[in-house]
């Protein structure tokens, strides 16, 4: 079915976004089911632009080897044997067009850096009710993500290390974007604070 739903987006102009809704219930169970690296693998075969990956922040939880492991699985054409990603053997999708990996759940302004730093330029950042929350409307809510956004990236471009200074870099583009500031001071004390089930 997925399959049949991908040739008809691609006939018609429409792109195929694969939501992981449900995926719990195969993939979390430790004695039944299978791995999400093996569903990821699958709907890369089947056809689709873009899946939920999982974040690593936000409440949208995953371990952070493993997730970066599958984000690979969909976007990268040659993949190494890497066991602590999860990667049992060296896969190469030779010419299969990539999935875009997509991150949402309970993501803002202060995940950017960790964002960045995990799913790089070629992903999907969904910004919910990080962009909708704003104190001030949905288009600053867009306006904060996006100059956050665009100040990581400048600042992993530069070289600056991400996971140490990022909120140093939130801060420092907050000082030129009053938007940014009011996402950053409505955020600041927005945690999820939980262990990660999904492991090897």
């Amino acid at each position: 079915a997925n399959t049949t739903l991908a040739f008809y987006c691609r006939d018609n102009g429409l792109l195929l976004h694969i939501h992981r809704a449900m995926h719990a219930v195969i993939d979390r169970q430790k004695n039944h089911g299978m791995h999400f690296r093996v569903l990821a693998k699958a709907l890369r075969l089947s056809g689709g632009d873009h899946i939920h990956a999982g974040t690593v922040v936000g409440k949208l939880e995953g371990d952070r080897e493993v997730t970066l492991g599958f984000v690979d699985l969909l976007r990268d054409d040659y993949i190494e044997k890497d066991r602590s990603r999860g990667i049992y053997f060296t896969q190469d999708w030779v010419s299969l067009p990539g999935v875009l990996p997509v991150a949402s759940g309970g993501i803002h302004v202060w995940h950017m850096p960790a964002l960045t730093e995990i799913f790089g330029d070629d992903s999907v950042l969904q910004f919910g009710g990080g962009t909708l929350g704003h104190p001030w409307g949905n288009a600053p809510g867009g306006v904060a993500n996006r100059v956050a956004l665009e100040a990581c990236v400048q600042a992993r471009n530069e070289g600056r290390d991400l996971a140490r200074e990022g909120n140093q870099i939130i801060r420092e583009a907050a000082k030129w974007s009053p938007e940014l500031a009011a996402a950053c001071e409505i955020w600041k004390e927005i945690k999820f604070e939980f262990e990660t089930i999904d492991t090897l």
